[in-house]
């Protein structure tokens, strides 16, 4: 699917894109690496370690339209990774948390119109499903444009995806090196927001697979959602550091208790599939069916009983103390 052709990642630079490329790398043969980000040092050091002939290094802004549309010159295919993430970073800069989320997303919408690409792949967050904080409402507004970029395209070719899991193991700002540099430095506790605290579980790898696999299934329009485990972030700590006491904090500002990938106001949008579930648009698009019960891999899914909500807190699938380790040993690949 890859070979000879042209991708750009937005925030190419952050924990998703580095093991992206990876397994591009590894998979394919591309014409085109494009890495576009801000941060002329993280690039620095990532070409120490990608510096393949396909591979070329953009320092821009998603807030700057004019620099994207040059980034995306002759592209095939785009993912945007790119987003101010933390959450309560963007409840104290709410603007910036806009500018970026929000008036980036409709950048790289524009952008990948004007030089006709092929196929576009944004990156969600559980957090934008039923958003209580700054971050998951902005993340909510992206996902809107980008489904509607479907109808922007008119007689264009370009199609618009989204893709929306769950906290990610071992990335940066995430709960496991946090709990692992305090395991390291001698704590003598570990803070633990909520007692009854749950959160969707997804490996880098696993999640790199995921947006893979739906450049095959896309038509254009559909949130794709992964089934995915929970884990208890209690259970996290103790199996982390079985000997630490456990320290209640609370929960931070614009924080959930548990989250929701596949909301129940969405439950009549909502497909099921062996592996993950489909919320195909509300709206109706140009030259594109709403039926999405068949994608472009002919894998059939169907519609979720009504009110059916995808939430950790009690998702059937929970991981035990050996699967938690398991999946951490994996984050460290």
């Amino acid at each position: 699917m890859l070979n000879d052709k042209s991708i750009l990642i937005t925030g190419g630079t952050g924990s998703f894109g580095k093991k992206y490329i990876r397994t591009i790398l590894d998979r394919y043969l591309p014409k085109r690496i494009v890495v576009y980000s801000r941060d002329e040092l993280k690039q620095f050091d990532m070409q120490l370690e990608f510096n393949q002939d396909c591979m070329r290094y953009f320092i821009g802004d998603v807030r700057d339209k004019e620099r994207l549309n040059m980034a995306m010159s002759g592209v095939d295919f785009v993912i945007h990774a790119a987003a101010l993430k933390q959450v309560p970073a963007a409840e104290y800069n709410p603007t910036e948390c806009i500018r970026t989320n929000i008036q980036g997303a409709e950048n790289v919408i524009h952008a990948a119109l004007a030089n006709n690409v092929h196929k576009v792949i944004a990156l969600s967050t559980d957090k934008a499903a039923n958003p209580i904080n700054l971050y998951g409402a902005t993340k909510l507004c992206s996902d809107k444009l980008f489904v509607a970029g479907n109808n922007m395209a008119g007689g264009k070719e370009t199609r618009f995806s989204v893709v929306r899991y769950g906290n990610v193991v071992g990335s940066r700002g995430s709960v496991v090196p946090f709990f692992q540099k305090l395991i390291q430095n001698g704590s003598e506790h570990l803070p633990i927001t909520h007692k009854d605290m749950t959160r969707f579980w997804i490996t880098l790898q696993e999640g790199v697979d995921f947006v893979l696999m739906n450049f095959k299934r896309m038509q254009g329009g559909e949130i794709f959602v992964p089934k995915i485990p929970s884990v208890r972030i209690v259970d996290l700590a103790k199996a982390m550091a079985p000997e630490l006491p456990l320290k209640f904090v609370g929960i931070r500002p614009g924080e959930k208790l548990h989250e929701v990938m596949c909301p129940g106001d969405d439950s009549h949008l909502t497909i099921e599939f062996d592996d993950h579930y489909v919320i195909s648009p509300s709206i109706k698009f140009h030259r594109l069916s709403n039926g999405y019960t068949k994608n472009c891999l002919e894998e059939e899914g169907g519609p979720v009983t009504q009110g059916f909500e995808y939430n950790s807190g009690s998702n059937p699938h929970f991981l035990g103390n050996e699967e938690i380790r398991q999946y951490n040993q994996l984050a460290q690949l």
